[in-house]
């Protein structure tokens, strides 16, 4: 997920139980290789393994360049992405905008499997549309190509984030390859994914956006998937400082200026829901330094101080959020 999955997150979410998480874009654009984002986002330094970068263009050559450097600075996997529906995206044909020519599909990645010699991996959608699903198709020419697992979000490009997944295409396209299938869509409760692995028959399970906020769900489908029981929600306290944590190392790893301006979005998804939490934001957007806005986080008292509490805000109905690109825990992930 752009913008989300960056280093301290992926650290993050692996510390909260994720067996893998996966980077976020870097562009096969070989000009933009030294623009301080994208040698940000191929930075890797003290990640936990393994270590696996995504990588999103549509010209073969390119893509297969770009592989090899990624590897060649310490990638372990290689993620194809042709799932992006963002339109920035999909105006050079890049992300799920390929799953319309599937002839350029096999091109890139034929291309990038020969260029390394690590696991490449490949994350879609069912289709372009719901018209013209084709993911069983595109599924077939990834494994004949040497793709080593792919990752299915249960949506069209045309559905970006709208309306449900659907789990029907991804149960068809695992019993339709022999490598395993990462099921993506919706999966936001350990009840969910339970679900979802014995519907379809996923060999493991990718959560991204609910993941935003909640980090600790990981941790918490993995003991659902092993004993059928839930764990106790986290007391607040612990949430506080897993929060601190984490901006502690997104202020180191963005420094002061763009440290303050992308926790901001953090802060938010985490303290979503609580009790005098949009008085909180509004206040807490206003503040233009690193120290203002982690004191703010460590003396705020408008949390709710109990479980009950907790629950109230977030939600615990089995089918909606309680818990991004890509992680996995055990038999789950992230994206």
């Amino acid at each position: 997920m752009a913008g989300v999955t960056d280093r301290p997150f992926r650290m993050l979410c692996k510390k909260m139980g994720a067996a893998m998480a996966v980077s976020e874009m870097i562009t096969s654009n070989k000009a933009l290789w030294t623009t301080a984002k994208t040698l940000r986002r191929a930075d890797h330094s003290g990640e936990v393994e393994p270590i696996s970068v995504q990588i999103a263009g549509a010209d073969p050559a390119q893509m297969a360049e770009a592989a090899r450097l990624n590897v060649e600075q310490g990638a372990q996997i290689i993620d194809i992405n042709m799932g992006c529906p963002a339109k920035k995206v999909c105006n050079v044909a890049a992300g799920s905008a390929l799953l319309r020519d599937e002839a350029l599909v096999a091109r890139i990645l034929e291309a990038v499997v020969k260029a390394v010699d690590v696991p490449v991996t490949l994350k879609t959608r069912t289709g372009w549309c719901r018209e013209h699903k084709n993911a069983l198709r595109v599924a077939r020419l990834a494994e004949d190509c040497g793709i080593a697992a792919l990752a299915l979000h249960g949506r069209t490009r045309e559905d970006l984030y709208h309306g449900e997944a659907e789990y029907d295409t991804l149960r068809a396209v695992k019993h339709s390859i022999g490598i395993p299938l990462i099921a993506n869509g919706d999966i936001d409760t350990p009840e969910k994914a339970r679900y979802v692995l014995d519907y379809t028959g996923a060999d493991a399970i990718m959560i991204g956006r609910a993941a935003q906020g909640l980090p600790w769900i990981f941790r918490e489908i993995q003991h659902y998937l092993d004993t059928g029981e839930r764990l106790p929600s986290p007391a607040v306290e612990d949430i506080r400082h897993v929060l601190l944590e984490h901006l502690d190392d997104l202020y180191g790893f963005y420094g002061e200026y763009s440290g303050c301006r992308i926790a901001r979005k953090h802060i938010a998804w985490y303290t979503k829901g609580l009790r005098g939490s949009n008085e909180f934001r509004q206040a807490m957007y206003q503040l233009e330094s690193t120290a203002d806005q982690r004191q703010a986080v460590a003396i705020s008292t408008g949390w709710p101080r109990n479980r009950s509490g907790w629950n109230t805000w977030k939600g615990t109905t089995p089918w909606r959020r309680v818990s991004v690109q890509s992680d996995e825990v055990g038999r789950q992930g992230a994206g």
